[in-house]
């Protein structure tokens, strides 16, 4: 029993990452970001690393995802006449 806790334990902190860990995560998405939608967002007219090629990126990423998002979602809602709590995963 003893054993199943620490490794339970064991297993838990060591899926947790560090801030230096998430940083170099969304340093990474970034530069992704940058590499596929940098040239589209020049070709498009904008000045590489002025404000309106940053929004450029953000725009084109964030229509991507909604456009290509395959998980499925469900809503569940409870409650009683006026009063509903709706969740959606």
């Amino acid at each position: 029993m003893r054993t199943t806790t620490v490794l339970a334990l064991a297993l838990l902190l060591g899926g947790c990452a560090t801030q230096a860990d998430r940083a170099a995560q969304q340093q990474r998405e970034v530069d992704e970001m940058i590499a596929v939608y940098g040239p589209a967002c020049e070709r498009l007219g904008n000045a590489r690393d002025s404000e309106q090629w940053r929004s450029c990126i953000l725009a084109l990423d964030t229509r991507n995802a909604v456009r290509y998002r395959t998980a499925p979602t469900t809503t569940t809602c409870f409650g009683h006449r006026g009063f509903f709590n709706c969740s959606t995963f």
